[in-house]
């Protein structure tokens, strides 16, 4: 699925049973939030606090992927190709850090 198809599909979904999207704030609420719940899952899972027994049957992938739905809903709504974006800012990228992490001593 190409990131335009996935904008689609949620539009269409939001169009046949979500009514309406809500209001660019509330989306903006609720996309932090559910990075708060992958950064939990990551904190407690991969990080130094132990996981506690309620977290350990969450699905990181379900919570990118309502990461990836609400942030869907903010392009939609305010009219962003997020693959167009994603082209660019990667072509930024490119040509501002394409020396800049191999040179890195940190990283290396």
């Amino acid at each position: 699925m190409t990131i335009k198809e996935a904008q689609a599909l949620v539009d269409d979904w939001i169009k046949t049973y979500g009514v309406r999207y809500f209001n660019e704030l509330t989306n903006m609420a609720q996309l932090t939030e559910e990075v708060g719940e992958v950064a939990r899952i990551i904190a407690r899972r991969y990080g130094e606090q132990s996981e506690k027994e309620s977290d350990k049957n969450k699905d990181l992938g379900d919570e990118m992927a309502d990461v990836l739905w609400v942030l869907i809903c903010l392009a939609n709504q305010t009219g962003i190709d997020l693959e167009e974006a994603l082209k660019k800012n990667l072509d930024k990228k490119t040509k501002r850090d394409n020396t800049r992490h191999k040179e890195n001593e940190k990283l290396k």
